[in-house]
């Protein structure tokens, strides 16, 4: 199987992706995507692979796929990748869902609106109560087990979890958050240091902030 994975490091949707395959031992060529390009000066076999033009694709013996949870749900089902038990197959797809409308839309947005443009203080209060909300459910899970599902680490803690390296820049604590804290500490969650020896782990835009620490 031919696989290759059309990304960016400041995309916690790339990042996802990215470590799953990892975790997996799919070997895959990785190729960055500069989405400071205009769409049309992008690469153009990233163009053909991404039909929104944006990061992750997935091209899979010449078969391209989008959208990072879809990507992570076919990993799992066709591949056995980090899919839970079969009595979780339910629960892992309403927390793919679930990341897809909430942290997974609240975080980058604030994150976008507090470190690249602005935009105005209505929203980014709105983002914020919105964050914290989804902030407070996984926090109220993983006071009750490790992980999302019951059976081990999984694309789910993938998932809801790749943007909380970038918390800082959202100018959110992870403290108030004890449960998840645990859960991103390294002996719980694989961290992209550790894990991508052939690539920088992401950066945030504050680089010597430590996750957990409010923006300046």
């Amino acid at each position: 199987m031919q696989l290759t994975l059309y990304g960016n490091r400041f995309s916690g949707h790339s990042y996802k992706v990215r470590l799953a395959l990892v975790l997996a031992g799919l070997a895959h060529d990785y190729r960055h995507v500069s989405l400071s390009l205009p769409h049309a000066e992008r690469p153009a076999d990233f163009r053909a692979a991404s039909r929104w033009q944006e990061v992750p694709a997935l091209v899979v013996d010449g078969v391209a796929m989008v959208q990072s949870n879809a990507i992570l749900q076919w990993l799992a089902s066709e591949q056995g990748v980090l899919g839970g038990t079969a009595a979780e197959a339910a629960a892992l797809r309403e927390w793919l869902s679930w990341e897809a409308n909430r942290i997974g839309f609240s975080l980058p947005n604030l994150r976008y609106s507090r470190q690249f443009s602005p935009q105005g203080t209505a929203v980014e209060a709105w983002l914020e109560q919105r964050c914290r909300a989804d902030l407070d459910v996984l926090n109220a899970q993983l006071a009750q087990q490790d992980y999302l599902l019951a059976s081990g680490l999984s694309v789910a803690d993938l998932s809801a979890s790749a943007y909380l390296w970038w918390l800082a820049d959202a100018a959110l604590d992870i403290r108030d958050w004890p449960h998840v804290a645990r859960w991103l500490a390294p002996a719980a969650m694989p961290t992209p240091r550790r894990k991508f020896p052939d690539a920088k782990p992401p950066v945030t835009a504050g680089r010597h902030r430590r996750c957990g620490q409010p923006a300046q």
